[in-house]
C-alpha cells in the first residue's frame, strides 16, 4: 500500500484554505444572506410550521413565493419582512 507523505507546506496550505473558507462562511452569516431563496422544507424548519400551515400562508397571501417547475421557493428577505411586519408588541400599563 503506497504511502502519501504530507509536508509542513501541505499542512500550511490546507490551513490557509480552511481559514479562508471559514471567513467566507462567517461573513455570509454576519450579513444574514446565506441563501437568497429557501425551499418549503427549509421554511417549515425555520418557522416551525407544518406543511398545511405553510400552504395556508401561501394561499392567504401572507408569504409570497415563486414556483419553478414543481418546486416552491421563498425569498429569505421577504420572510424576514413578513415576520417583522406581523410583530406584536404589548404595552405594559405603568
Amino acid at each position: 500500500m503506497p504511502a502519501n507523505i504530507i509536508t509542513t507546506d501541505d499542512l500550511r496550505e490546507f490551513k490557509i484554505e480552511l481559514f479562508d473558507d471559514i471567513k467566507n462562511l462567517l461573513s455570509k452569516q454576519a450579513t444574514g444572506k446565506l441563501k437568497k431563496y429557501l425551499k418549503s422544507s427549509e421554511v417549515m424548519d425555520l418557522l416551525q410550521v407544518s406543511p398545511g400551515t405553510l400552504q395556508n400562508l401561501r394561499i392567504n397571501g401572507t408569504l409570497p413565493y415563486t414556483k419553478v417547475g414543481g418546486i416552491i421557493y421563498y425569498d429569505a428577505e421577504e420572510i424576514q419582512n413578513v415576520m417583522t411586519s406581523n410583530r406584536v408588541q404589548h404595552k405594559l400599563n405603568s
